[in-house]
């Protein structure tokens, strides 16, 4: 009964905020990059969280998927005293956004979490109260077990992630690129015996993910909703655009995502 009600509980999420469906259209050129930047339509990204600790330091993302939970990667090492930001595009401050800063119940990491291999790098946070859902602020889809996500199919990162590898700072506003995915033979051609079932790579067409982006969403247009596909993991330590991303694969990691959801 309990995971029935969970499936419900989803459903009336989507319908309610449309799971997926942004308030504020996207606008994506096709050719982005995070690295050296292309910057996002304020607020089109409504899942996009900042996971920042107590003095406000921004050091990975996350993707609302319900009022009380959040998806992010395991590496990012996510405790109870960190914040949850949402609603946010400008970190600078003086912002007047209306921002939710949600504070961290609990964290679950997947159980088979593996820092070597970098293997089921995935984490669910678990909000101490709802977020309030509004025009800036709403859940992305999660990819289903059985879903098919084809290589070359063009899918879309956001984050505050280094610009380039070297930069100082991360930027204030949030910034996207749109990346290609590659299949697993493309990806260990790039990576070799690394990249395992529960990876999945994109870019290596002059875009790429860096520092500060991990844990962020890699979402994918699938019948006029964007779909949580990948999770910021790993790659180039210097965020080279020749080379792919690797991204946690939710197909295969979902069945744990139901699991927890049902539990708690």
């Amino acid at each position: 009964m309990a995971f029935l009600w969970l499936v419900s509980c989803l459903a009336f999420v989507s319908a309610a905020y449309g799971c997926g469906v942004p308030s504020i259209a996207p606008v994506v050129t096709g050719y982005a990059r995070i690295v050296n930047g292309e910057e996002a339509v304020p607020h089109s990204w409504p899942w996009q969280v900042s996971l920042q600790d107590y003095s406000g330091f921004h050091f990975c993302g996350g993707s609302l998927i319900s009022e009380t939970w959040v998806v992010t990667a395991a590496h990012c090492g996510v405790r109870t005293s960190h914040r949850v930001i949402v609603g946010e595009h400008d970190r600078s401050r003086g912002t007047d956004e209306a921002i939710q800063t949600m504070k961290v119940e609990k964290v679950f990491t997947h159980p088979e979490w593996n820092s070597y291999t970098i293997n089921n790098d995935i984490a669910l946070i678990k909000l101490a109260s709802p977020v309030a859902m509004n025009t800036h602020v709403s859940p992305v889809c999660l990819a289903g077990s059985s879903d098919v996500y084809s290589p070359g199919m063009r899918c879309v990162t956001s984050g505050w992630g280094l610009t380039r590898h070297n930069a100082m700072f991360t930027p204030n506003k949030l910034q996207q690129a749109s990346l290609p995915l590659l299949s697993k033979e493309q990806c260990m051609s790039h990576w070799g015996d690394n990249i395992s079932d529960v990876m999945i790579c994109a870019g290596a067409d002059g875009a790429s993910s860096c520092m500060g982006d991990s844990g962020g969403p890699l979402v994918c247009e699938k019948e006029g909703a964007w779909h949580l596909v990948g999770i910021v993991s790993w790659g180039s330590s210097r965020c080279t655009t020749t080379t792919p991303a690797v991204y946690a694969r939710v197909t295969a990691l979902r069945s744990w995502v139901d699991q927890i959801l049902a539990a708690n």
